[in-house]
């Protein structure tokens, strides 16, 4: 044993010898438990996060396996993805070559840092040997009725040239590059996770002793049920109904107006023919492009143009204009909006500026300013037969009044909106549909399947998707007719490869998308890690996608993890670790110095894992003593400790006292660390 802690010379013997006798490849028997980090994008090199993220999962795994468990803990890469392809613009790179290239690079610095992965397993999913399961699943949901495709107005990012989800929508602004996000409509697929709303939100009570409750709340909020009423508004002159959902049946008596939105299917109909036509549609482009932010949204100077349509309050049977207006979204409700001014502040400064009735119908016990909206409790008043009630019990009466006369009903609506998959971007698994001017939307035969990216696109980054341009790819014959038709161009968002691929994990070489058995046998993920910015995008589509799976037939689990940690952040100086801020710590250069042990040691000491880590040259530098100081203790040691592999039991009497001393207290702080491990 050498006498001198050496850790570059130690560290490439232990992996060398994992390696070789491959300790970490998953058994067949034991008991099973599954830990699983979120797996790395590309990017080129690894970096603090990583560092911190799988150390604690390694620590986990390793703890597992030293008590008898048979411990899957897969790796792979999350190799689609628009840096990609913006790398590919920039430096005339393929994005296949660079993503690969990339990859390989990676890998070595994580078997440089010895964790304890089954590379057997690997999977990296912009391979067709992994989308090809992805569009299989897709055409089954397709046939199904589980996806469709329609006209929408989408989230789109103009330096991204591509669509957004919602969740991608970050305070109005790209999750990704920061630019403001307008709506632009487009043809899209949508995933109905809509149709699993309530089970998103009933199953959180599978899981809530196991994931942070942060994330639990971040979700519901994002779902965002909420009961109300769903009033009905006929138009005048018509048997024709406009729905309006609302919170507030009890302001009802108020509406002095209502609104839609500029982009509601509906509106173009409306109007159509009518002497507002013209104005209206200029209204109508002019709010087709701008802010998706809710908060700029409300700052934002209200407009509206009157539609020449009036429409019928069935509580009363007044008559009210139909505006549409520029605060109003289609992401919520109906995407049409009662007028209540005297008690909503937003609908108040709408009345102001177009000359629209304030009506008060709740009054507190004192006396109010009528120059801005009363929005606090009260009792009714000028509301009919429910004047006197306080507005908390004339909801439920108004409510109760509306069924009864088939005016309205009790329902329940949602934030949450269907999943936008399309994206106008090469580098991503291509949507496995053909147009057929004779036969419509044809999925791709699964015989057909994968069907592959193209290699040597041209790439400019403007334009919509490069695949367009490609007659070679977006010619087909249509497998109805036979007859000339077109592929989809369109590829599918990159959360959809990580909505799925725990699963491929179990059988990665399995001629299907997994092997149902061996999925029964590890699902759920014991112990799933990585950061909460992933709440309401990956993780939630990761729940969603996994209840699809199931309701297809493929698994019985209704959720994906079992347990969540969300690490912390590393942070330097303060602030997240980033090249603009020039605060980068390079892990390679770590190890290469101190050593991959002490680079691990660091993550684990510094914070408690859902803290930030702040970052500490000293530190660093403390947990490379430490480790030095260990390894001088155990040298001598060594030489009077019995060693060697035996299935016997020590002889103590055999050992000297200081030997029985450090034999005790090792054996109490095995005890001190399981419990900690166990009860963490």
């Amino acid at each position: 044993m050498m006498e001198k802690y050496n850790p570059a010379a130690i560290e490439k013997k232990w992996q060398e010898r994992w390696s070789k006798a491959k300790i970490f490849e998953t058994e067949k028997a034991g008991r099973n438990y599954y830990l699983l980090e979120m797996l790395p994008y590309p990017s080129g090199r690894i970096h603090m996060g990583h560092v911190r993220n799988y150390t604690i999962g390694d620590t986990i795994a390793r703890f597992k396996i030293m008590n008898g468990y048979n411990v899957l803990h897969p790796i792979g890469f999350d190799a689609f993805g628009m840096p990609a392809e913006n790398a590919a613009i920039a430096h005339n790179i393929a994005p296949k070559q660079w993503t690969l290239e990339n990859i390989d690079y990676m890998e070595k610095e994580l078997k440089t840092l010895g964790f304890s992965y089954d590379w057997s397993r690997e999977i990296i999913t912009c391979l067709p040997e992994y989308y090809k399961w992805e569009q299989k699943i897709f055409i089954e949901m397709y046939k199904k009725d589980m996806v469709y495709r329609k006209d929408a107005a989408a989230n789109f990012c103009n330096k991204c040239q591509t669509v957004l989800a919602n969740e991608q929508v970050e305070d109005g602004c790209c999750w990704r590059c920061g630019e403001k996000v307008e709506k632009k409509r487009f043809s899209q697929w949508f995933f109905k996770i809509t149709d699993y709303a309530d089970e998103l939100l009933e199953d959180m009570k599978q899981i809530e002793n196991g994931w942070p409750e942060k994330v639990l709340t971040m979700q519901r909020h994002w779902i965002g049920k909420s009961y109300g009423s769903m009033v009905d508004f006929r138009i005048e002159g018509t048997e024709k109904f406009l729905s309006v959902f609302t919170t507030r049946p009890d302001t009802l008596f108020g509406v002095t107006f209502v609104s839609i939105a500029p982009l509601h299917s509906d509106l173009p109909k409306l109007i159509a023919g009518s002497p507002q036509e013209k104005e209206i549609r200029k209204f109508i482009e002019k709010n087709s492009t701008g802010t998706t932010s809710e908060a700029e949204l409300a700052k934002r100077e209200k407009e509206g143009v009157f539609t020449g349509i009036q429409l019928v309050n069935p509580i009363n049977g007044q008559k009210v204009p139909l505006y549409t207006a520029n605060f109003v979204v289609t992401d919520y409700g109906t995407g049409v909006v009662m007028g209540v001014p005297a008690h909503d502040q937003r609908d108040y400064d709408f009345a102001k500026k177009y000359n629209l009735p304030i009506k008060y119908v709740i009054l507190p016990d004192h006396e109010i300013s009528k120059d801005a909206a009363y929005t606090d409790k009260g009792t009714l008043v000028d509301s009919g037969p429910f004047s006197g009630l306080n507005n908390v019990d004339a909801n439920d009466k108004i409510t109760q009044f509306l069924e009864k006369h088939k005016l309205g009903r009790i329902t329940a609506q949602y934030r949450l909106r269907d999943w936008n998959v399309s994206r106008q971007r090469y580098w991503g698994a291509p949507i496995p549909v053909i147009y057929c001017k004779q036969c419509g939307i044809v999925p791709v035969p699964e015989k057909e399947l994968p069907v592959v990216l193209p290699d040597n696109m041209k790439i400019s980054g403007k334009g919509g998707s490069p695949l367009k341009n490609d007659s070679s790819f977006v010619n087909a014959a249509c497998p109805k007719c036979g007859r000339s038709a077109r592929r989809e161009t369109d590829t599918f968002d990159t959360f959809v490869e990580s909505s799925w691929y725990f699963l491929r994990y179990i059988s990665p070489r399995e001629n299907a998308p997994f092997n149902k058995a061996e999925a029964e046998k590890w699902m759920p993920v014991d112990q799933y890690i990585g950061g909460v910015e992933h709440a309401v995008m990956h993780l939630l589509y990761a729940r969603y996608f996994t209840k699809v799976l199931r309701d297809l037939g493929y698994i019985d689990c209704d959720e994906p993890f079992a347990r969540l940690l969300t690490q912390g952040m590393v942070i330097k100086d303060g602030a997240k670790m980033s090249k603009s801020k020039g605060n980068v710590v390079n892990p390679d250069k770590l190890i290469s110095h101190y050593g991959a042990d002490t680079a691990r040691l660091f993550s684990l000491f510094a914070a408690p894992p859902e803290k930030e880590l702040n970052w500490s040259d000293a530190g660093v530098a403390g947990a490379y003593r430490f480790l030095g100081r260990v390894w001088n203790l155990l040298i001598p040691l060594s030489k009077q400790l019995p060693l060697q592999e035996t299935s016997k039991d020590i002889d103590l009497s055999n050992l000297s006292d200081s030997t029985k001393s450090f034999l005790s207290l090792f054996n109490n702080t095995i005890k001190k660390i399981t419990v900690d491990m166990e009860n963490y």
